[in-house]
């Protein structure tokens, strides 16, 4: 095993299944409307590498107030995330409707504390495993 072994994080699959969904649902408006939404997809892939990546070990030593920064800075990124999607919302009745019939899965995941995010895809992984019809080797 090239990553020494180490299995992926129940948290890792479960934001793979969440930049999956919204993969999807970008690939389905833009065959809906017939445009290409080249703006949205990069945001959606800049956000998947910002999730995914691994803390410096720098930011393991960081004070409260660089840690407040930091929080500060996320919090500003998630205003222009739900900036976007709010506009294009209010714009598109189309994605309204898609947001809407998937807000079962997205949202619980969006709006979990890091305890709730936590338990919710430890289940998520039990399900799938059990759904697959696989299970621990």
């Amino acid at each position: 095993m090239a990553d020494g072994g180490k299995s992926p994080t129940p948290s890792a699959a479960a934001d793979a299944q969440l930049f999956g969904l919204l993969s999807n649902l970008l690939q389905q408006v833009e065959s809906l409307t017939n445009q290409e939404e080249v703006e949205l997809r990069a945001k959606i892939e800049t956000l998947g590498m910002e999730v995914r990546k691994l803390p410096s070990k720098s930011a393991q030593h960081m004070n409260e107030m660089e840690i407040a920064k930091e929080l500060d800075k996320l919090s500003a990124k998630l205003d222009d995330v739900d900036e976007l999607i709010s506009s294009t919302m209010a714009e598109d009745p189309q994605v309204r409707t898609l947001l809407s019939n998937t807000a079962d899965v997205w949202i619980p995941v969006v709006t979990a504390t890091s305890d709730e995010r936590r338990n919710f895809t430890s289940v998520v992984g039990d399900e799938s495993l059990a759904g697959s019809g696989k299970g621990p080797e």
